[in-house]
């Protein structure tokens, strides 16, 4: 690697055990500012709702699949985005997501028909949002260990920090410019994305070994390498006359091993292609685990949840006289309650020992309860009540469901990218359905408090879902130890994964004690 490279971040940060902390507070940093530039802005949107109806005439839910297509790409394209992450990295794959960002934003800005933005913002973009955060999400909690929970929920708050300040900022910029040079101007913002992306330096965690053993472990193997490549030719050319080459004297020793640059090519070659065939770069094994399929219906029914609510709360509020001040006042009311919903649920995982899965399912019952109040709000501050409620519930629930996957009770850190993006992929349906259910509901009834009937039923059976994880989860490892023909002693599978060199070896190392000379046939 060059230097030149090497001071532009891109060489990996490698450690000996998980650092919580070092450049994972860089990572969090850019995270935060992800969140604010990728979720932030889409939970922003209802302040363009009715200025969209006004322009193009359209309905509630044509109006709303401008949102839902965009969260279908962002979800859809998750295992996409894993497979990227793996074979690129994830700065390029976040980079690349920043660019997508801001040009379908942009492009959105001069639109001239529905449509248009549903390719601008619902494609281009929500495959950019996909890009943007996923990788991102996946390498933070690569970093930490005991810290992840807190971690992850603080920076996590970047959306809700975005909601509170976007909602009154891009009202107020939309009355005096129009709605148009707003959008714009929020496209040309989220270019900060790239810079984000910049900064995910990849890491490595690697055991420690002295140099000495690296020294000794290196000699050995190469000197096994050599002896079973001179036994081969040689006993390939026994019937043309040719000397066998086995005994150790030809073997170079442990203080005299000479390799040339064609020998360290073909070592580094075999060691890339074993590496290569040791990580995959989707694993679908975990599709096998009923624990997390029930894992993976519980996002999907509580995605029903996430996004509806910020975008009808602002229509809800002037559909029952508020003024358009007022009602932008709700979603930053929520965006400042789901910030302590983070940062608490951040406190209370970060506690050990402590059984996470239950403490979601609380919060996810919480979430259904704060979701069915809505409906029976109807003025200000009653509504504003419900805001502060829903918004700390469902930043419980949004901080924690994705990190939760890390944990032993779902998959486990090692298959956390894969299962990320399986996970993600599996909410692409309900992240589709959700808006535009919601806004069938409202144009059926022509009120606006029915939107929230849709995901309340959501969260409700995501509850449901998410009891069953633990106990599937317990039921695999129940049955795992009784298929007899997988059972082996330890002795007999040691004895099973001895490599053929090893025997090869054992044959040198004889044919030297007993001082045998094999001549020629």
């Amino acid at each position: 690697m060059t230097q030149k490279t090497s001071q532009l971040c891109s060489r990996a940060n490698v450690y000996t055990q998980v650092p919580d902390g070092g450049w994972g507070w860089v990572v969090a940093v850019s995270f935060f500012f992800v969140e604010v530039f990728t979720y932030g802005i889409i939970k922003s949107f209802g302040v363009f709702f009715n200025d969209l109806m006004d322009s193009f005439n359209e309905s509630n839910s044509r109006i709303s699949w401008i949102i839902s297509i965009c969260v279908f790409v962002l979800t859809f394209t998750a295992p996409l985005s894993a497979v990227l992450s793996t074979r690129f990295g994830h700065r390029l794959v976040v980079v690349a997501g920043g660019l997508l960002v801001s040009t379908g934003m942009v492009t959105a800005s001069f639109s001239g028909e529905l449509y248009h933005m549903y390719i601008s913002i619902g494609v281009i973009s929500g495959l950019g949002f996909c890009f943007s955060f996923l990788p991102t999400v996946t390498i933070l909690s690569q970093y930490f260990d005991k810290r992840r929970s807190m971690v992850t929920a603080i920076a996590s708050t970047g959306e809700c920090f975005a909601t509170f300040a976007f909602a009154p900022a891009i009202t107020a910029l939309k009355d005096n410019i129009g709605w148009r040079y707003s959008l714009l101007f929020v496209g040309l913002l989220q270019l900060n994305i790239v810079i984000c992306g910049a900064l995910l330096r990849p890491i490595i965690i690697r055991a420690p070994v002295s140099p000495q053993a690296a020294a000794h472990e290196h000699r050995k193997e190469v000197q096994c390498m050599l002896e079973n490549e001179k036994t081969r030719t040689s006993i390939d050319s026994i019937d043309s006359g040719v000397e066998l080459t086995t005994s150790p004297k030809n073997v170079p020793s442990h203080a005299n091993t000479d390799l040339g640059p064609k020998a360290d090519m073909q070592l580094a070659k075999a060691s890339s292609e074993q590496s290569g065939k040791k990580a995959p770069l989707l694993d679908f094994s975990i599709l096998k685990d009923t624990g997390f399929i029930c894992y993976a219906l519980f996002g999907l029914f509580a995605t029903l949840g996430f996004f509806a609510p910020s975008l009808y709360i602002i229509p809800l509020a002037i559909s029952l006289g508020i003024e358009q001040d007022r009602a932008a006042f709700l979603l930053s009311t929520m965006a400042i309650a789901e910030v302590f919903g983070r940062i608490g649920a951040g406190c209370v995982f970060n506690r050990e020992p402590i059984r996470k899965i239950y403490i979601e399912l609380v919060c996810v019952i919480l979430l259904t309860v704060a979701l069915f109040a809505f409906t029976f709000a109807a003025e200000f501050w009653g509504l504003v009540s419900c805001s502060v409620f829903f918004g700390f519930m469902v930043g419980t629930v949004g901080s924690t469901h994705i990190p939760l996957l890390a944990e032993d009770d779902v998959v486990g850190i090692e298959k956390m990218s894969s299962a990320a993006g399986v996970y993600v992929f599996i909410q692409s349906v309900s992240g589709l359905a959700g808006p535009p259910l919601a806004g069938l509901l409202v144009d059926q009834s022509k009120i606006y408090s029915r939107a929230f009937y849709s995901c309340a039923t959501g969260t409700s059976v995501a509850a449901g879902c998410l009891a069953l994880v633990r106990p599937c989860r317990r039921g695999l490892w129940r049955h795992r130890p009784a298929g007899g023909a997988q059972a082996q002693s330890p002795r007999g599978k040691a004895l099973q994964d001895i490599p053929e060199d090893f025997l090869e070896m054992d044959l040198g190392k004889n044919e030297h004690k007993v001082h045998v000379e094999v001549e020629s046939v």
